[in-house]
């Protein structure tokens, strides 16, 4: 049966994930072993509520017939903008990736990502983000079987200096942001932005390479962000000043290799649902780790209502220049963003 980590100290969490989630007397009578690998730390809000519960749900689900090995902090090799190849080429059998990893690779997914999009709920915007793959994204994730796909929280702005308290704090910093349109907001708002995927932005802090940068509140802890950056800004109102789109996906021949009934399982364990579900991990993680923040004594600061206006009206410059950047691939860049928006709407306002 599948370990589940739990929220222990790092050295001992560490130390339990050199063993691969998944092995021991279950591997030993499984028809079928699942290879999975993420680029998160165990103590991550996604492994410890989303992927390690989904393998133990897929193992007792399967009657024992499959066991789920998670690998976590890219065990199995690679870095973590290789991730959707290696699902696609069966390096892996099930991934947990970031498609923003590869830009211009899936154009139609940085809608979810634009300023202001998804709402305060991760679980509500992921419902969402399940529908609107349906819909724009089947032929560009054809090559692999998806299972889920899901967004984080409402971003926070962590900085080392001061925090965050007006559209002037930005200007000259160096920020850390996980996408082109992450980045594209930072820039536009007097900014420099740092790309990079999330386990290098410790060190990048450390170093002093950046003097901060964009994530949720859940990963904060799994990376000790709060000993690096001690000043934290939130975004008040009703939608996150920006989103990441994130997917957990399988290899096709593995899921096809399966027999039907096993297929069954993976099919009961995929969807809107469970894309739900992950998204409600993130969630989680967004309360355990302020609540913790707030306790340990950095600054918080919450944004008024004005500089949120302000910001908004900055984020639909990114979004309408996003629009005609689709266009000129050959999209509906406005349909994509009007159907991302309704869609979160729907799920989030009613």
């Amino acid at each position: 049966m599948t370990n589940t980590f739990k929220p222990v100290a790092l050295a001992a969490a560490v130390a339990a994930a050199t063993l691969a989630v998944g092995t021991g007397a279950a591997s030993a009578q499984a028809e079928v072993t699942l290879r999975c690998q993420h680029f998160l730390s165990p103590m991550g809000s996604v492994p410890r509520f989303f992927i390690v519960p989904w393998a133990e749900k897929i193992e007792a689900d399967s009657g024992g017939r499959i066991d789920v090995e998670i690998y976590p902090a890219m065990q199995l090799g690679g870095a973590p903008p290789a991730l959707y190849d290696q699902i696609r080429d069966g390096v892996i059998d099930c991934g947990w990736t970031i498609p923003a990893y590869t830009p211009g690779r899936f154009p139609e997914a940085e809608a979810f990502e634009l300023p202001f999009m998804t709402s305060m709920s991760a679980e509500a915007s992921s419902r969402a983000a399940w529908d609107y793959t349906q819909e724009h994204l089947q032929e560009r994730f054809n090559d692999i079987h998806l299972i889920a796909v899901h967004v984080h929280g409402p971003g926070v702005i962590h900085t080392t200096n001061a925090p965050i308290e007006s559209i002037a704090d930005f200007d000259g910093l160096q920020l850390r942001g996980p996408s082109r349109m992450a980045n594209a907001l930072l820039e536009e708002l007097g900014a420099t932005p740092v790309g990079m995927p999330v386990p290098a932005f410790p060190e990048a802090l450390s170093r002093g390479t950046v003097d901060g940068g964009v994530i949720p509140w859940e990963v904060v802890p799994a990376l000790r962000v709060e000993e690096l950056a001690q000043n934290h800004t939130q975004i008040g109102g009703d939608r996150a000043l920006y989103n990441t789109f994130f997917i957990w996906g399988m290899n096709p021949d593995t899921y096809n290799s399966l027999p039907e009934d096993l297929r069954a399982v993976i099919d009961a364990n995929s969807g809107v649902e469970t894309s739900a579900w992950a998204g409600r991990a993130m969630d989680e993680g967004d309360d355990l780790a302020e609540t913790a923040i707030r306790e340990r004594g950095n600054t918080i600061v919450t944004l008024s209502d004005d500089v949120v206006a302000e910001l908004r009206a900055v984020g639909e410059e990114v979004t309408q220049r996003w629009i005609e950047e689709m266009n000129g691939l050959g999209l509906d860049g406005q349909q994509l963003v009007d159907d991302a928006r309704a869609l979160v709407a729907q799920y989030s306002d009613n």
